[in-house]
């Protein structure tokens, strides 16, 4: 006689009841579904649809920026921060007198102000993910370039950016200073063009820096961009973490066919 294999016991969302709340009404807000200036449902309608206390959750989406709203009045859905970014456009060169850093370029774009935070430069050994792409053994060094984007004053990418030892020495990337053009400009005038890159995209829990660093609301999810920057050759010339708000941002890819 055949066994009869067990059913697969049913998924259950373990999360709090106002933040599984809190989420339906992210994703209406982020996929237009409720656009910028509109009013979101009210209370009475809310609490029909979720058969359940709204208050706690709409604390989370404004604590996100998403929604504004005061005791007695409608909670409107905010022109929101969500911007697509295109990676393609981290290797063109900047034009001169230009904007370097493709955030600044898309902000201006929006009428908004975006400005870069040099945190620190030294030599550091990588995490073990930037190493493998490095090529470095388990205690190779690099130089280490850490910003922060910010756009209208509010955090909006940490970048740790990495550069072999021979590449970088005696060059401005060991310096505590912005470098002018960008890094992209600087490696091709020091012979190490940019030819490709490669980027793995995740979304993970935030660790405490990134946290912290990004003045997130609450237990949301960060977008994770490992990036490869590689020469003609094959060889990777720099290696960078890039690390987003999840519910602020979204990356587009565009492929031609062959």
């Amino acid at each position: 006689m055949t066994a009869v294999p067990k059913a697969e016991p049913e998924a259950h969302d373990r999360r709090s009841l106002h933040e599984r709340i809190a989420a339906d009404l992210r994703d209406d807000i982020m996929s237009g579904e409720l656009t910028p200036g509109g009013n979101l449902p009210s209370t009475a309608q809310l609490r029909t649809r979720f058969d359940a206390s709204i208050q706690k959750a709409l604390q989370l989406i404004k604590d996100e920026r998403l929604v504004v709203g005061r005791a007695g009045a409608a909670v409107t859905v905010r022109e929101h921060r969500q911007r697509t970014i295109r990676p393609a456009v981290s290797l063109t060169p900047a034009a001169a007198g230009g904007r370097s850093y493709p955030w600044l370029a898309e902000a201006a774009k929006h009428g908004t102000d975006a400005r870069i935070m040099l945190l620190d430069v030294r030599e550091a050994v990588p995490p073990a993910d930037i190493r493998n792409a490095l090529a470095l053994p388990d205690d190779g060094v690099a130089v280490l370039r850490s910003q922060l984007v910010l756009i209208d004053d509010v955090p909006a990418e940490l970048v740790h950016s990495y550069y072999p030892l021979d590449i970088a020495d005696g060059t401005p990337l060991t310096d505590h200073r912005r470098i002018k053009g960008g890094t992209a400009t600087l490696l091709r005038q020091l012979g190490h063009t940019p030819h490709h890159c490669e980027d793995r995209v995740s979304a993970r829990v935030p660790t405490q820096e990134q946290f912290e660093s990004l003045r997130l609301p609450g237990s949301l999810p960060v977008l994770c961009t490992l990036r490869v920057v590689l020469a003609a050759d094959g060889r990777p010339i720099e290696a960078t973490s890039m690390v987003k708000a999840g519910h602020l941002y979204e990356l587009l890819y565009e492929f031609a066919p062959e």
